[in-house]
């Protein structure tokens, strides 16, 4: 005999389960999950999808619901306390009513989302990336490397639309100075959802072409500290740390220093700030390079007047020692003259009174020895024009060998001091400063000293900066002196 079966229609059984859930689940409760996927509409409603996952697997899932006048209230103070938008892929806490609807479904309608609990989670995932880092060595492995005395080729990872990329670029390309730049832009995305594996894209498409760069700089403008995040990943900061290039971030925030700033090899608060250090480099090289013009100068112009002196010096001294020297060659021959008349007088006298007395005792001898005397007499005075006139000779011809001496040693010297003042001439052209100026340098003085570390500008004094169109005043409202100071 057959017994009539008990039936129900599918939505008293789902009325039925309704009716459970409302009496066994009347709470709300506080749920740990991934928002795997916020699925907004455009009505403003949202439909997350909730899971949980051990290992990478997916262990769980349901349906969420969020509806557009709690999602508003709950988004607005999500991101005023955790300075991040809501979006896929974070680990929240959600105040959830279970419901259930006979066509829907099961779900949990999102009362609320503690920002609280995201914000140590965030800081959690900061700490830790930080950690790793720290146990492999990376922590300041960029900072290490060397970024060369004018960095002007520079790789740029932004958002083409960005205005802080705007913000650099300008300051760069239009710096009074004239300091030319060569930039390329590879676009990334730099906030939120994607930006972690498209700035590694990026820094993995510049490694392979090193060659041509100098630094590599991130540069992102406005938005607070919302979407910032991403900086803290702890793969992103590690191909920052081990980069091969100075990586440089101007990200666009004030506080609470994200990984990736404190491990990058120089960080400023804003992309203005960070292009003013690269025209800064530019700016300080070009001051030391007017400061050791003018000290070439100086030294050239002093080594010249020495030298000069020098060679005044040492002409009068050889003219002084050629004329001593021609005196008292004169009078050496003067001296040999006047000593060979005196003996050629005091032979003849000697000579007279022989013949005298000779002739007082012969008589007849008398012209014989007068003949004799005659012959004798002529033959000394041959002999003593004879030796005047080589002594004179001989004279003439040390005089004459002097003076050519002196003349050559004057113009050995002259010929000397003339090269030496060439090559100095040559060398102070080399670093004219209007030749340096002319190739986009410039050179700043602060108190009329190029700058150091006992003369460097502080807040609000003003410094002078010169190029090869003219001379502009600045004044000081931020800046930094690395290695002395920092305001």
């Amino acid at each position: 005999m057959n017994s009539e079966k008990k039936t129900f229609t599918l939505l008293q059984l789902a009325a039925s389960i309704q009716r459970a859930i409302q009496n066994v689940y009347s709470n709300a409760y506080w749920v740990k999950a991934e928002m795997h996927k916020l699925n907004r509409t455009s009505k403003g409603h949202c439909y997350p999808e909730l899971v949980q996952k051990e290992n990478g697997e997916i262990v769980a899932e349901m349906r969420g619901t969020i509806w557009k006048t709690t999602f508003e209230v709950v988004r607005r103070q999500f991101e005023e306390t955790v300075k991040e938008p809501l979006r896929d892929g974070l680990t929240l806490l959600f105040q959830v009513k279970v419901n259930f609807h006979p066509v829907y479904g099961m779900g949990l309608e999102i009362l609320d989302i503690d920002p609280n609990y995201t914000l140590g989670e965030l800081q959690k995932e900061r700490e830790e990336t930080l950690m790793k880092l720290k146990n492999k060595g990376l922590l300041n492995k960029n900072q290490q490397l060397f970024l060369p005395l004018l960095p002007k080729n520079i790789a740029i990872i932004s958002v083409e639309s960005s205005k802080g990329l705007s913000d650099f670029l300008s300051v760069l390309k239009a710096n009074a100075f004239g300091y030319g730049f060569n930039t390329r832009l590879f676009p990334a995305i730099l906030n939120g959802d994607g930006a972690v594996e498209s700035i590694i894209f990026q820094l993995e498409q510049i490694k392979k072409y090193t060659a041509f760069f100098d630094a590599v700089v991130i540069v992102r403008g406005g938005g607070g500290e919302i979407g910032m995040t991403c900086y803290n990943n702890y793969e992103l900061c590690e191909a920052i740390t081990t980069f091969p290039l100075p990586v440089l971030t101007g990200i666009g925030h004030s506080t609470n220093l994200t990984v990736a700033e404190m491990i990058a090899f120089r960080s400023a608060i804003t992309p203005t700030q960070l292009a003013d250090f690269f025209v800064e480099n530019f700016h300080v090289f070009a001051q030391k390079l007017k400061e050791t013009q003018r000290t070439i100068v100086q030294e050239a112009n002093y080594l010249m007047i020495s030298t000069k002196k020098a060679m005044i010096n040492e002409s009068r001294i050889f003219r002084n020692s050629s004329i001593a020297a021609i005196i008292a060659q004169h009078k050496r021959v003067t001296q040999s003259n006047n000593d060979l008349l005196r003996s050629s007088r005091n032979k003849l006298k000697t000579s007279k009174e022989k013949l005298l007395l000779s002739a007082q005792k012969s008589s007849s001898g008398i012209k014989v020895f007068h003949k004799l005397e005659l012959s004798q007499l002529k033959s000394w005075e041959k002999r003593l024009n004879s030796n005047v006139k080589k002594r004179f000779f001989e004279a003439g011809e040390i005089v004459q060998n002097y003076k050519t001496v002196l003349l050559n040693k004057t113009s050995a010297v002259g010929d000397n001091a003339k090269r030496q003042l060439n090559q100095m001439e040559t060398t102070v052209k080399l670093v004219d400063p209007v030749n340096v100026l002319k190739k986009g340098y410039t050179i700043s003085l602060f108190n009329g000293k190029s700058f150091s570390k006992d003369n460097f500008p502080g807040m609000g004094d003003v410094f002078e900066t010169i190029s090869a169109e003219g001379m502009v005043k600045s004044k000081v409202v931020e800046g930094r002196n690395d290695g002395i100071n920092e305001y």
